[in-house]
């Protein structure tokens, strides 16, 4: 199946800390490196033209993060892109370090954040971060030495916008009391209903919520499943059912999809034609909620 190039301005907009306006369907840049998150990617040319391709899809924001490669990621940006089209809108994290592919562990101490900030700084080839996220909150720091950090890179302009990643409602409300809690990047998909009461939260406060891994459906993506029927129903793939199904469940939603090709890119961006019906919305939702409470 081929698929024309489709825009996601269809997706609708959100505007990050009520000013930021980006579309709602984004771009997640942790694939366009090597295996395991780390080193360069296989294809390092196919991960350039399909970044370049991203202004061209109306895709106008990226998520990234200094741990991806590490660096690696963040370094392909600014390659490809640099200097950065008007509107373009490049969020990047910190706050786990790495020594080897597949392996992740959180630092939170207030003066290694800063050095990864200004990293990312100079990685990016920017003077400052649009949008700056704790990548984890470290359980041996005290939260709250790692939320004023964060204040103060908001002070110094190094950073624009700020928000978290893997967190609750309680750390959310804990960290707005040092800065303004613009988005918040939590694991959520059809199945994966952990974040729902996040997700919710987002939505009364009009925090932006980046669900990341949205494509996943298990075994709701096999054939014969409710989600393989409505996708032959609507002549598309399940993975672009379910990134439409993510996109209608709040205006605060905004997946960030990741490749490294091009093809797999336009097939993601082509996602944002799909007008989900609101019955077909709520029988997949439906639907996944048992398959994730089956998993429980």
């Amino acid at each position: 199946m081929t698929y024309s190039p489709s825009s996601a301005s269809r997706s609708g907009t959100f505007k990050i800390g009520g000013d930021l306006e980006i579309s709602r369907l984004g771009f997640g840049a942790m694939r366009i490196t090597g295996k395991g998150i780390w080193g360069p990617p296989v294809d390092h040319d196919e991960a350039i033209r399909t970044l370049k391709h991203l202004p061209e899809l109306g895709v106008n924001f990226i998520d990234t993060a200094d741990s991806y490669g590490p660096d690696v990621s963040e370094w392909l940006i600014r390659e490809a892109l640099h200097p950065y089209p008007k509107g373009l809108v490049i969020a990047t994290k910190g706050g786990l370090t790495r020594s080897g592919p597949d392996i992740w562990k959180p630092v939170g101490r207030p003066e290694y954040l800063l050095q990864q900030v200004h990293k990312s700084l100079r990685n990016l080839g920017v003077e400052q971060i649009d949008l700056w996220q704790l990548h984890r909150i470290d359980p041996r720091v005290p939260a709250d030495e790692q939320f004023d950090a964060i204040r103060s890179f908001i002070d110094q302009k190094l950073i624009r916008y700020a928000g978290l990643s893997e967190v609750s409602v309680e750390d959310i409300k804990a960290a707005s009391k040092f800065f303004e809690v613009t988005t918040v990047q939590n694991r959520y998909n059809l199945v994966d209903r952990t974040s729902e009461e996040v997700l919710d939260y987002c939505t009364t406060q009009n925090i932006g919520f980046i669900p990341w891994f949205p494509l996943a459906a298990g075994d709701l993506a096999k054939s014969g499943s409710i989600l393989d029927t409505v996708a032959k129903k609507y002549g598309v793939e399940p993975s672009q059912i379910a990134l439409a199904w993510v996109l209608k469940r709040s205006p605060v939603m905004l997946p960030i999809p990741g490749t490294s090709k091009v093809a797999h890119l336009e097939q993601n961006v082509a996602a944002t034609d799909i007008l989900l019906s609101d019955e077909d919305f709520a029988a997949l939702d439906a639907e996944g909620r048992k398959a994730f409470q089956s998993t429980r």
